[in-house]
Protein backbone atom coordinates (compact mmCIF):
# COMPACT_ATOMS: atom_id res chain seq x y z
CA UNK A 1 0.00 0.00 0.00
CA UNK A 2 1.45 3.30 -1.05
CA UNK A 3 0.79 6.69 0.48
CA UNK A 4 -1.10 7.86 -2.60
CA UNK A 5 -4.62 7.25 -1.28
CA UNK A 6 -4.12 9.22 1.96
CA UNK A 7 -2.91 12.11 -0.18
CA UNK A 8 -6.35 12.53 -1.77
CA UNK A 9 -8.01 12.99 1.61
CA UNK A 10 -8.87 16.58 2.36
CA UNK A 11 -6.24 18.02 4.64
CA UNK A 12 -7.99 20.04 7.33
CA UNK A 13 -8.26 20.26 11.08
CA UNK A 14 -10.51 17.25 11.30
CA UNK A 15 -7.52 15.03 10.62
CA UNK A 16 -5.42 16.33 13.49
CA UNK A 17 -4.36 13.54 15.90
CA UNK A 18 -7.28 13.10 18.32
CA UNK A 19 -9.46 10.31 19.67
CA UNK A 20 -11.91 11.06 16.85
CA UNK A 21 -12.76 8.50 14.20
CA UNK A 22 -12.37 9.44 10.53
CA UNK A 23 -13.58 7.00 7.92
CA UNK A 24 -12.86 7.24 4.20
CA UNK A 25 -15.23 4.93 2.31
CA UNK A 26 -14.27 3.64 -1.13
CA UNK A 27 -17.35 2.32 -2.90
CA UNK A 28 -19.40 2.06 -6.05
CA UNK A 29 -23.08 2.90 -5.82
CA UNK A 30 -24.22 -0.15 -7.81
CA UNK A 31 -22.19 -2.60 -5.74
CA UNK A 32 -24.52 -4.73 -3.57
CA UNK A 33 -21.69 -5.52 -1.16
CA UNK A 34 -21.12 -1.77 -0.75
CA UNK A 35 -24.78 -1.40 0.23
CA UNK A 36 -24.41 -4.18 2.79
CA UNK A 37 -21.17 -2.64 3.99
CA UNK A 38 -22.74 0.79 4.23
CA UNK A 39 -25.52 -0.47 6.53
CA UNK A 40 -23.02 -2.34 8.69
CA UNK A 41 -20.84 0.77 8.81
CA UNK A 42 -23.88 2.77 9.96
CA UNK A 43 -24.41 0.34 12.83
CA UNK A 44 -20.74 0.41 13.77
CA UNK A 45 -20.61 4.21 13.68
CA UNK A 46 -23.67 4.35 15.94
CA UNK A 47 -21.70 2.37 18.51
CA UNK A 48 -18.82 4.87 18.53
CA UNK A 49 -18.75 7.27 21.45
CA UNK A 50 -17.19 10.60 20.57
CA UNK A 51 -16.60 12.64 17.42
CA UNK A 52 -16.56 10.92 14.04
CA UNK A 53 -17.01 11.69 10.37
CA UNK A 54 -17.24 9.87 7.05
CA UNK A 55 -16.14 10.83 3.56
CA UNK A 56 -16.75 8.87 0.35
CA UNK A 57 -14.38 8.25 -2.56
CA UNK A 58 -15.30 6.98 -6.03
CA UNK A 59 -14.66 3.56 -7.44
CA UNK A 60 -16.21 2.12 -10.60
CA UNK A 61 -16.76 -1.61 -10.70
CA UNK A 62 -17.29 -1.25 -14.45
CA UNK A 63 -15.01 1.57 -15.66
CA UNK A 64 -15.64 0.61 -19.30
CA UNK A 65 -19.43 0.73 -18.94
CA UNK A 66 -21.10 2.62 -21.82
CA UNK A 67 -22.36 6.04 -20.84
CA UNK A 68 -25.98 4.88 -21.07
CA UNK A 69 -25.33 1.64 -19.22
CA UNK A 70 -26.23 -1.90 -20.25
CA UNK A 71 -29.36 -3.97 -19.92
CA UNK A 72 -28.99 -6.25 -16.92
CA UNK A 73 -29.32 -9.48 -18.89
CA UNK A 74 -26.68 -8.32 -21.36
CA UNK A 75 -24.34 -7.32 -18.56
CA UNK A 76 -24.75 -10.60 -16.69
CA UNK A 77 -24.26 -12.63 -19.85
CA UNK A 78 -21.10 -10.73 -20.72
CA UNK A 79 -19.62 -10.96 -17.25
CA UNK A 80 -20.84 -14.32 -15.96
CA UNK A 81 -21.93 -16.29 -19.00
CA UNK A 82 -25.28 -17.87 -18.24
CA UNK A 83 -27.18 -15.44 -15.95
CA UNK A 84 -28.35 -18.49 -13.98
CA UNK A 85 -24.78 -18.81 -12.71
CA UNK A 86 -25.28 -15.74 -10.55
CA UNK A 87 -28.61 -16.81 -9.01
CA UNK A 88 -27.12 -18.46 -5.87
CA UNK A 89 -25.11 -15.31 -5.14
CA UNK A 90 -28.17 -13.09 -5.57
CA UNK A 91 -30.18 -15.30 -3.20
CA UNK A 92 -27.40 -15.08 -0.61
CA UNK A 93 -27.23 -11.31 -0.98
CA UNK A 94 -31.00 -11.09 -0.56
CA UNK A 95 -30.76 -13.12 2.65
CA UNK A 96 -27.89 -11.05 4.03
CA UNK A 97 -29.69 -7.87 3.04
CA UNK A 98 -32.72 -8.77 5.13
CA UNK A 99 -30.47 -8.99 8.18
CA UNK A 100 -29.48 -5.34 7.56
CA UNK A 101 -33.04 -4.17 6.71
CA UNK A 102 -32.21 -4.06 2.99
CA UNK A 103 -34.86 -5.28 0.58
CA UNK A 104 -32.76 -6.28 -2.40
CA UNK A 105 -35.11 -6.44 -5.41
CA UNK A 106 -32.93 -7.67 -8.24
CA UNK A 107 -36.12 -8.48 -10.16
CA UNK A 108 -36.81 -4.75 -10.46
CA UNK A 109 -33.39 -3.89 -11.92
CA UNK A 110 -33.44 -3.72 -15.72
CA UNK A 111 -30.19 -1.86 -16.33
CA UNK A 112 -26.68 -1.58 -14.92
CA UNK A 113 -25.81 2.12 -15.17
CA UNK A 114 -22.57 3.95 -15.68
CA UNK A 115 -21.99 5.47 -12.22
CA UNK A 116 -19.82 8.45 -13.15
CA UNK A 117 -22.76 10.83 -12.93
CA UNK A 118 -23.72 9.51 -9.50
CA UNK A 119 -20.12 9.87 -8.29
CA UNK A 120 -20.09 13.46 -9.54
CA UNK A 121 -23.20 14.05 -7.47
CA UNK A 122 -21.45 12.63 -4.42
CA UNK A 123 -18.62 15.06 -5.04
CA UNK A 124 -21.13 17.93 -5.18
CA UNK A 125 -22.54 16.80 -1.83
CA UNK A 126 -19.04 16.94 -0.35
CA UNK A 127 -18.48 20.42 -1.80
CA UNK A 128 -21.81 21.67 -0.44
CA UNK A 129 -21.29 20.05 3.00
CA UNK A 130 -24.27 17.78 2.43
CA UNK A 131 -24.14 14.42 4.21
CA UNK A 132 -22.60 12.09 1.64
CA UNK A 133 -23.62 9.00 3.59
CA UNK A 134 -27.28 9.96 3.46
CA UNK A 135 -27.04 10.63 -0.26
CA UNK A 136 -25.30 7.30 -0.82
CA UNK A 137 -28.12 5.61 1.08
CA UNK A 138 -30.66 7.38 -1.16
CA UNK A 139 -28.90 6.32 -4.34
CA UNK A 140 -28.38 2.71 -3.28
CA UNK A 141 -31.94 2.34 -2.03
CA UNK A 142 -33.27 3.76 -5.29
CA UNK A 143 -31.23 1.31 -7.33
CA UNK A 144 -31.35 -1.90 -5.31
CA UNK A 145 -34.82 -1.66 -3.78
CA UNK A 146 -36.82 0.28 -6.37
CA UNK A 147 -34.87 -0.57 -9.52
CA UNK A 148 -34.37 3.07 -10.54
CA UNK A 149 -31.71 3.99 -13.09
CA UNK A 150 -29.20 6.04 -11.12
CA UNK A 151 -27.35 6.81 -14.32
CA UNK A 152 -30.35 8.85 -15.49
CA UNK A 153 -29.86 12.58 -15.10
CA UNK A 154 -33.46 13.42 -14.17
CA UNK A 155 -33.61 10.67 -11.56
CA UNK A 156 -30.32 11.79 -10.02
CA UNK A 157 -31.49 15.40 -9.82
CA UNK A 158 -34.68 14.32 -8.07
CA UNK A 159 -32.86 12.12 -5.57
CA UNK A 160 -30.28 14.82 -4.82
CA UNK A 161 -33.04 17.38 -4.26
CA UNK A 162 -34.29 15.31 -1.33
CA UNK A 163 -30.99 16.11 0.39
CA UNK A 164 -30.95 19.84 -0.24
CA UNK A 165 -28.91 19.92 -3.44
CA UNK A 166 -30.34 22.51 -5.83
CA UNK A 167 -31.58 21.03 -9.13
CA UNK A 168 -29.57 23.57 -11.14
CA UNK A 169 -26.37 22.69 -9.30
CA UNK A 170 -26.97 18.96 -9.70
CA UNK A 171 -27.73 19.32 -13.40
CA UNK A 172 -24.60 21.38 -13.93
CA UNK A 173 -22.17 19.02 -12.19
CA UNK A 174 -23.68 15.91 -13.78
CA UNK A 175 -22.70 17.28 -17.20
CA UNK A 176 -19.53 19.06 -16.11
CA UNK A 177 -16.39 17.71 -17.78
CA UNK A 178 -14.07 19.17 -15.13
CA UNK A 179 -16.03 17.40 -12.38
CA UNK A 180 -15.86 14.18 -14.37
CA UNK A 181 -12.08 14.45 -14.68
CA UNK A 182 -11.75 15.21 -10.96
CA UNK A 183 -13.75 12.08 -10.08
CA UNK A 184 -11.67 9.99 -12.48
CA UNK A 185 -8.48 11.43 -10.99
CA UNK A 186 -9.59 10.54 -7.46
CA UNK A 187 -10.50 7.05 -8.56
CA UNK A 188 -7.14 6.62 -10.29
CA UNK A 189 -5.34 7.63 -7.10
CA UNK A 190 -7.38 5.16 -5.08
CA UNK A 191 -6.60 2.35 -7.54
CA UNK A 192 -2.90 3.24 -7.63
CA UNK A 193 -2.83 2.77 -3.86
CA UNK A 194 -3.54 -0.91 -4.39
CA UNK A 195 -7.26 -1.03 -3.67
CA UNK A 196 -8.71 -3.52 -6.15
CA UNK A 197 -12.10 -4.22 -4.62
CA UNK A 198 -14.89 -2.52 -2.70
CA UNK A 199 -16.10 -1.64 -0.21
CA UNK A 200 -12.96 -0.37 1.47
CA UNK A 201 -12.64 1.71 4.63
CA UNK A 202 -9.54 3.70 5.52
CA UNK A 203 -9.67 4.43 9.24
CA UNK A 204 -7.77 7.43 10.59
CA UNK A 205 -5.26 6.94 7.77
CA UNK A 206 -3.84 4.02 9.74
CA UNK A 207 -5.87 0.90 9.00
CA UNK A 208 -7.45 -0.28 5.76
CA UNK A 209 -10.43 -2.62 6.06
CA UNK A 210 -11.51 -4.41 2.89
CA UNK A 211 -14.91 -5.98 2.27
CA UNK A 212 -18.41 -5.79 3.75
CA UNK A 213 -17.21 -6.75 7.22
CA UNK A 214 -19.79 -7.35 9.93
CA UNK A 215 -20.53 -4.67 12.50
CA UNK A 216 -18.46 -6.23 15.30
CA UNK A 217 -15.40 -6.50 13.06
CA UNK A 218 -15.75 -2.83 12.11
CA UNK A 219 -16.09 -1.73 15.74
CA UNK A 220 -12.91 -3.67 16.60
CA UNK A 221 -11.14 -2.04 13.67
CA UNK A 222 -12.29 1.38 14.90
CA UNK A 223 -10.72 0.67 18.29
CA UNK A 224 -7.43 -0.30 16.64
CA UNK A 225 -7.43 2.78 14.43
CA UNK A 226 -8.22 5.20 17.26
CA UNK A 227 -6.32 3.72 20.19
CA UNK A 228 -3.83 1.21 18.81
CA UNK A 229 -0.13 1.79 19.02
CA UNK A 230 1.75 3.22 16.06
CA UNK A 231 2.00 6.35 14.01
CA UNK A 232 -0.11 7.75 11.18
CA UNK A 233 1.08 5.20 8.64
CA UNK A 234 -1.17 2.35 7.56
CA UNK A 235 -0.54 -0.50 9.97
CA UNK A 236 -2.38 -3.26 8.09
CA UNK A 237 -3.24 -3.71 4.41
CA UNK A 238 -6.49 -5.47 5.23
CA UNK A 239 -8.57 -6.85 8.05
CA UNK A 240 -10.53 -10.09 7.60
Amino acid sequence: MSSTFPSVIRMDRRFAPTAALHVEVVADLVCPFCYLGKRRLDNAMAAVQGPSDVNWYPYQLNPDMPENGLLLDEYLSTRFGNPANIEPALKQLTYEGRLEDIDFRFDRISKVPNTLRAHRLMYLAESECVDQTSLAEELMTAYFERGEDIGNKEILIELAGRHGLAPADSAKIIDDEAAKQLVLSREAQVRSSGIAGVPGYLLNRRLLVIGAQDTDALVNAFDRAMFGEGNDSIVSPALH
